[in-house]
């Protein structure tokens, strides 16, 4: 064997070799690491995508939360003036209850008074009355008379 021959051979084989890695073998190795390359791309860009999506929902919840907390805080406000109102005006109406109860009482007092003043003018009448009648039956006689009167204001003492 020559080496001529079998590196001339060598040479063929290799070349065929070649020629059919390169048409059979080598274009689906390419292809197949190209798809993988793209689809590891697309899941970078894809979780570039997500992250920035992630971080927009963040700063759009925190807007959220600081409206909601703005909200719940002019409720609260609103409460507060609304229960001061009520109770302001519950305030009022009760004074104004307050002082119709007075007036009223005051007007009871007044009525009860002058029908008192009334009732001690008549038993007044009477106790005069009564006196002079037991004076004219008397016979004139002064000892007598302030016998009597001073009965009668003996009478007056004790009803007051």
């Amino acid at each position: 064997m020559s080496i001529n021959a079998t590196l001339i051979g060598q040479m063929i084989t290799f070349a065929v070799l070649i020629w059919f890695t390169m048409n059979y073998i080598w274009p689906p190795l390419m292809k197949a690491l190209e798809e993988r390359e793209k689809k590891i791309a697309d899941g970078l860009a894809a979780a570039e995508k997500a992250r920035e999506e992630l971080a927009t929902a963040e700063q759009q919840a925190q807007d959220a939360y600081a409206e909601a907390k703005k909200e719940a805080a002019e409720i609260i406000e609103m409460a507060r003036k609304q229960s001061a109102d009520i109770v302001a005006e519950a305030k009022q109406t009760a004074q104004r209850e307050a002082d119709r109860i007075a007036q009223t009482a005051q007007a009871e007092i007044t009525r009860e008074v002058e029908q008192a003043t009334e009732i001690l003018r008549a038993d007044v009448s009477r106790l005069a009355i009564s006196a002079a009648q037991k004076i004219l039956r008397q016979e004139i006689d002064e000892s007598k008379h302030r016998e009597i009167l001073n009965d009668v204001a003996n009478q007056l003492g004790s009803a007051s």
